[in-house]
């Protein structure tokens, strides 16, 4: 229990810390969401300083209030589940913008990151064990998809695979002409068929990382004593390298993973970008090129909590593995 309470306080104060500079850079940036909202209206007519002020406030960017007053309605806000008035997106709230697009985001990355990190753990173990083989061989190749800069290979998939061959479509997360949005077989198929290419991207770019890790980290295990040991006793060899080797070198790749996981979340901005995905990603890219202080809020609180509340479970989940880490921390 004192372990448990030692991590508690310190996510805590973590989180207290990042909805700080989550308040606080968003400020920081130039422009003004409550100009780029103005700009709006300007078009249909003429602009009063009332209305501008109640624009402020609506967006939480009252210029005539304190710093420390905004700060303490900002945190009230949040303590409500208020998360302001996209300006991207204006009237819909930012609450209805996230919960659009985070279903996307975390169905393309998440699902892409799981499958990339069991597969790469998988084989880097199978590398490990069995070095000088050709999968060991095999893994300055998956490096190399990892050295090509992420929006390079996403770019040459989408033209060889949807433009030469034309295998998979271009952009979009489904059929907008044929389907319509629900759980029903032809939204589900769609959104699959659409979501494959940046799938592959994704796992093509990050399971060389998680191999070569794995690889590595089994290939130091094997050196141990107790391994010796266990094969002294006489052990079956498949024994020795699922529970002797690979759980014990696979410690590094899981605190990775957590961060992964953590940042799914946020989405691939890359990978919707070129593929035009309606993600996280594309609507924190609107956020920006808007100044859409409530949205970037929102989002960055999201990932936030995501990231923090996955290594919080990593961390409790180390000390089940490797109880010794109950000790040092």
């Amino acid at each position: 229990m004192t372990f448990v309470a030692r991590k508690l306080g310190f996510y805590a104060i973590a989180l207290w810390a990042a909805l700080t500079l989550n308040f606080l850079i968003p400020r920081l940036m130039p422009g003004n969401p409550v100009d780029q909202l103005v700009s709006k209206l300007a078009q249909k007519g003429q602009v009063t300083p009332a209305t501008r002020h109640a624009i402020e406030l609506l967006l939480g960017a009252d210029t005539s209030s304190p710093l420390w007053k905004q700060y303490l309605d900002y945190l009230a806000q949040l303590a409500h589940g208020d998360l302001g008035v996209s300006v991207t997106y204006f009237p819909a709230p930012v609450t209805q913008v996230i919960g659009q697009t985070l279903p996307w985001t975390i169905g393309l990355v998440g699902l892409s990151t799981i499958i990339s990190f069991l597969l790469g753990v998988g084989l880097g173990t199978l590398a490990g064990w069995k070095r000088g083989s050709w999968l060991d061989n095999f893994v300055p190749v998956t490096t190399m998809f990892q050295s090509v800069p992420y929006f390079w290979l996403a770019l040459i998939l989408l033209y060889l695979l949807g433009s030469v061959w034309a295998v998979f479509p271009l952009h979009g997360g489904y059929d907008v002409y044929t389907t319509e949005i629900g759980w029903n077989a032809p939204f589900v198929s769609s959104v699959i068929f659409y979501g494959t290419l940046p799938a592959i991207t994704i796992v093509l770019s990050s399971v060389g990382g998680w191999m070569v890790g794995m690889r590595n980290m089994m290939v130091s295990t094997l050196s141990e004593d107790y391994i010796l040991t266990a094969e002294a006793k006489g052990i079956a060899p498949g024994r020795i390298m699922r529970t002797y080797a690979a759980r014990n070198a696979m410690l590094p790749s899981i605190s990775g993973f957590a961060i992964s996981l953590g940042f799914v979340v946020g989405g691939s901005l890359v990978t919707e970008a070129v593929f035009s995905y309606p993600g996280v990603g594309s609507a924190l890219l609107s956020a920006v090129n808007s100044n859409d202080y409530a949205l970037m809020q929102g989002i960055f609180l999201v990932i936030t909590i995501s990231v923090l509340g996955a290594n919080l479970l990593v961390d409790l989940l180390y000390s089940v593995i490797d109880p010794r880490t109950r000790n040092r921390s």
